[in-house]
């Protein structure tokens, strides 16, 4: 009776938020207040197993791909496709689904947890799988050292029952198997030999301490990335390989997220697992909102790119930042940005600085534009204020493409407003 009376409770106040424009999570957060075993009991049902998709960078794309890899095999799968990777966002986008008994139809759940709150979920509902992608420096004000980070991700795996998917190129990540290889089975996903090279633009050398670490030699079941462009790619299993693939997201690092996707869907699907199907599937996924997803303003394409991290922002200006568009830049300091915004120091912008930077925004605008300054990045106009900034921005720009790298809260309330004025799917209307 309790679950059914907070199912009751979060959807009058999914209905009551979405009246008033508020967040995704706060439906779960009433739904958990009336039942604090709200998942356990309602996950309880899903008996083809629960994946946790987490790490610092990538969880959102990667989940995304997985889930369609699963869905085009023909399972029914739930997931959290609004980008809110707290507990309560996972509760808020299971309550369209679910009846008022709290009965939850599908195959399997996969869910993307922050590094924080998936230790969290797991000690509440112990994931069967676990997809552990990276570790980087990320919000220190809420995560601390780096090495932290490392150990949330380890205990995610000390209570995932079945199996763990695990980057064979980031040592944090890699070494876990040392202590849950004999009881979980284990993959690895990771770059191929042939373009080694190119791991220091997905990973920050200067931070990774520790005692030396040789990674394991990936086996037949393990998947390897082998680009043949910025978007085309194979992965590669052995003597078998799924490709070749193309997506709609470019870089380097979006063909790392769906080699992990397709390396998790294979331990998970087995002997279905079919290479076409899979190629299909990741040809078909659209990048998640706020994730290098275009949006036509006025015949032009404005691309929006999130940016959170030292390494992301790198990876980010590494692949989209050398492209003669406008550009503009806007960081917040709110709770789901980290309130510290020293890490933009450790970004090299030396790629904007030919064209430089039309605009800067958010709460942060000022910081960020003398930031650009210590590069020698020009910066035309600083604006606080997200929406007068980016009107501004565009109709400087009427004919030209535009790209925003913005962090996540910023990136939110600018999504929010071109989806009222353009076509856009909803935040949750992706999954």
């Amino acid at each position: 009776m309790r679950t059914s009376a907070a199912v009751l409770a979060g959807k009058t106040a999914r209905v009551a938020s979405r009246m008033r424009g508020g967040g995704s999570a706060l439906p779960g957060l009433v739904a958990e207040k009336v039942d604090p075993q709200f998942l356990r009991h309602t996950l309880s049902q899903v008996t083809g197993g629960i994946v946790v998709v987490s790490g610092t960078n990538g969880k959102t794309t990667t989940t995304k791909m997985l889930v369609a890899l699963l869905r085009a095999h023909g399972r029914t799968v739930f997931t959290n496709p609004t980008g809110s990777n707290f507990t309560r966002g996972v509760v808020s986008s299971m309550l369209p689904q679910i009846g008022p008994s709290g009965r939850l139809d599908a195959d399997l759940a996969v869910l993307e947890l922050d590094e924080a709150h998936a230790l969290k979920f797991a000690a509440t509902v112990r994931p069967t799988h676990a997809l552990l992608l990276n570790v980087a420096r990320d919000q220190l004000d809420r995560f601390a050292e780096i090495d932290h980070t490392a150990r949330l991700l380890a205990g995610l795996a000390r209570h995932t029952t079945d199996g763990v998917v695990l980057n064979l190129d980031d040592d944090f990540v890699a070494r876990i198997a040392d202590d849950e290889g004999d009881r979980l089975t284990v993959r690895y996903f990771g770059v191929h030999a042939s373009i080694a090279d190119r791991l220091p633009e997905l990973r920050e050398q200067d931070v990774r301490f520790g005692e030396p670490f040789t990674p394991p030699t990936p086996g037949p079941d393990d998947g390897l990335l082998r680009p043949r462009d910025e978007r085309a790619f194979d992965i590669v299993f052995g003597e078998c390989a799924v490709g070749p693939v193309t997506l709609q997201q470019r870089g380097l690092a979006a063909m790392i997220n769906a080699t992990a996707a397709t390396t998790t869907a294979r331990l998970l699907l087995g002997d279905a697992f079919s290479a076409q199907t899979a190629a299909d599937a990741l040809a078909l996924v659209r990048p998640p909102f706020g994730r290098g997803e275009v949006v036509m303003v006025g015949g032009q394409p404005l691309e929006l790119v999130l940016v959170k991290n030292p390494a992301g922002f790198t990876v980010a200006l590494g692949t989209y930042g050398s492209s003669p568009v406008a550009t503009m830049i806007a960081v917040n300091d709110n709770d789901a940005d980290g309130r510290d915004v020293s890490w933009l120091y450790d970004v090299s912008f030396e790629s904007l600085r030919e064209r430089g930077v039309a605009w800067t925004s958010g709460i942060r605008a000022y910081d960020i534009a003398l930031r650009l300054e210590y590069d020698e990045v020009p910066v035309a106009h600083v604006e606080p204020e997200l929406t007068a900034a980016l009107d501004a921005f565009t109709a400087a720009h009427p004919d030209e493409p535009k790209r925003i790298f913005c962090t996540y809260t910023a990136m939110m309330a600018l999504r929010r407003t071109l989806a009222a004025r353009h076509d856009l799917p909803d935040f949750g209307e992706e999954g």
